[in-house]
């Protein structure tokens, strides 16, 4: 007997918008092992609780009697249920998505563009993966506060392999990082830690578009160096981190010793855009040893393979390890694939990248 229907996947989705619920509905329902209920306003959803409880609640955030931000608050201190908000692209909910990820949402995915047919394609799959990760995902509860499958492409989809460039001479450290689920928290706590000479770095983190500036200008503020969301042509130069936008594939290109940021259309690439696997690949490409590639916590596989070729070229690669993960999916399957070189912990990390760039750092100037 398949174990989906032993142990089938419960959807709560909390929406005033009768429109959204009925297509939320349609596109989970659609996939075997996935039973949804709905509710118009949270006080409904806490009725609806209270007879069963959901494994996922997919919450919006702007809603009557009780708004979205306090409900993940009653939850997430008294009985945390994973919870991924669905939010719109623009405006003061993006603000507020990325609120509700700081106070313990773990994911946020854009609200259907209700009547665009391409939503049952490719947000469909973004969807269905945003909530099957946080079924598997590790909720702790939190202190009040003080008062239909999509084929899944390779790198080739956008980047084509082919040899790695000779690194430059001098060229900086570069460092790529990678992340999904959980990989808000996991990126404000290592960035936070660099220094203002940090060595430069390129994160893909899976979020819809919109969202990635507000995180950057988020990350800016609290960090030492600067964040911002990466642009075609921007230096990738140290002190400095580029995030990838939404819904854009983002790759390092270098010329001469200069490292600078590409940013392209192109196909979901291991189910998602922007992809770990194109970053890491352009990389590995690109600057070679010279760089480090780091996999965080994540569902699914994206970024494997290419952490893998950044190691086969040279670079350094690290995965963060299972007991600080939030999902221990993408940095599994790249130990599983044999990409990794150092297990760590996510407080371990910062040390370990600081150190491969004050050594490249000396290697460069007795080379001067």
């Amino acid at each position: 007997m398949n174990s989906d229907t032993v142990n089938p996947l419960h959807v709560l989705v909390v929406d005033d918008s009768a429109v959204v619920r009925e297509v939320m509905n349609a596109v989970l329902s659609q996939e075997r092992g996935i039973i949804v209920t709905t509710a118009a306003d949270p006080i409904i959803a806490m009725t609806k609780m209270a007879r069963q409880r959901p494994d996922v609640i997919l919450l919006d955030l702007e809603m009557p009697r009780m708004g979205g931000l306090a409900f993940l608050r009653k939850l997430m201190t008294e009985s945390p249920i994973p919870v991924v908000v669905c939010s719109a692209h623009v405006g003061e909910e993006t603000a507020l998505g990325l609120q509700a990820l700081e106070e313990g949402a773990i994911d946020v995915v854009a609200k259907p563009n209700l009547g665009v047919r391409e939503f049952l394609h490719e947000s469909a799959v973004l969807l269905i993966d945003a909530v099957r990760a946080a079924a598997k995902s590790n909720v702790k509860l939190r202190r009040p506060a003080s008062a239909t499958a999509s084929p899944a492409l390779s790198a080739d989809a956008v980047l084509p392999a082919r040899a790695t460039l000779a690194p430059a001479l001098n060229s900086q450290r570069i460092v790529a990082i990678g992340a999904s689920t959980g990989g808000t928290e996991a990126l404000r706590v290592l960035l936070e830690a660099m220094p203002e000479d940090a060595p430069g770095f390129v994160v893909v983190q899976h979020m819809p578009e919109g969202f990635t500036a507000a995180f950057a200008k988020r990350l800016s503020k609290t960090c030492k160096i600067h964040v911002t969301e990466a642009a075609q042509g921007d230096a990738i130069v140290n002190g400095r981190a580029l995030i990838a936008p939404g819904n854009r594939h983002t790759l390092v290109r270098r010329s001469g010793t200069t490292y600078y940021a590409e940013v392209v259309d192109g196909p979901l690439v291991s189910r998602h855009r922007p992809s770990v696997d194109v970053l890491f690949r352009s990389v590995a490409q690109t600057a070679g040893p010279n760089a480090v590639g780091v996999i965080l916590t994540g569902m699914g596989s994206d970024g494997a393979r290419g952490l893998l070729e950044m190691k086969q070229a040279g670079a350094l690669t690290i995965a963060q390890d299972e007991q600080t993960c939030v999902v221990f999916g993408m940095s599994k399957e790249a130990i599983d694939y044999g990409a990794v070189r150092n297990i760590a912990s996510l407080q371990q990390i910062p040390g370990i990248i600081l150190s491969a760039h004050h050594g490249a750092s000396r290697v460069a100037g007795n080379a001067q």
